[in-house]
């Protein structure tokens, strides 16, 4: 098993390869942790902090600074490249005030098929549509997985395992799960909602034929 090191920054959040965060650089260490980056063309990890516990990240590459500060702070943003788990963890890397770890990275299957792809979109417009958001126009071919997993109602504890899955036949198939189930409660929902509106109206009921009835 190969394995390497990163400088560490870690969070109580989960970041996906191919996503592009923005983060508000301003502790020491951090500082000093964008000078390498930028200096070395390094790149480092994002463990996801949860449950007291690192274990499983993404590893990202500083693409843009978008501002500095007088102090020193930095805005930037940060694309993931590669999910790893974390061997070992040191809180300082070497001299550096940052933190670090040695992670094996995660081998990623491109195994989804077309089909199971047209299926997540669909049912992904469906949400979209239930909650009255435009859902953004994608290339079914290229959709990725990750791309819409921090849109979807998905708890931090479901981000993580879906970070934790290789195959992306199986993580389109984790996603269509939580969206079968999301779709029927969000239908119920704006049912009730409508039903609110309707309270302290007049209300126009179609007539009621009696002739044929019977008592139970």
């Amino acid at each position: 098993m190969t394995t390497a090191v990163l400088p560490m920054f870690p969070l109580e959040m989960v970041a996906y390869p191919g996503e592009l965060l923005s983060l508000h650089i301003f502790e020491e260490r951090y500082q000093q942790l964008l000078k390498d980056c930028e200096e070395g063309n390094i790149t480092f990890g994002i463990p996801t902090y949860i449950n007291n516990t690192l274990s499983y990240g993404t590893e990202m590459r500083v693409v843009e600074v978008v501002k500095r500060y007088p102090s020193g702070a930095a805005d930037i943003i940060c694309r993931g490249e590669r999910v790893f788990k974390l061997v070992d963890f040191y809180n300082t890397l070497g001299e550096r005030l940052y933190a670090g770890g040695e992670v094996v990275f995660q081998i990623s299957k491109n195994d989804a098929s077309l089909q199971i792809k047209e299926e997540f979109v669909s049912l992904l417009t469906i949400f979209y549509n239930l909650l009255d958001v435009k859902t953004p126009e994608v290339a079914i071919q290229a959709v990725s997985a990750f791309r819409f997993a921090h849109k979807m109602g998905l708890n931090i504890e479901q981000q993580y395992e879906l970070l934790q899955i290789s195959s992306e036949m199986d993580c389109f198939v984790y996603l269509i799960a939580h969206l079968q189930a999301a779709i029927p409660t969000l239908k119920s929902v704006n049912r009730t909602k409508e039903l609110i509106k309707l309270n302290g109206h007049f209300k126009n009921f179609d007539p009621l034929d009696f002739k044929d009835y019977r008592l139970e």
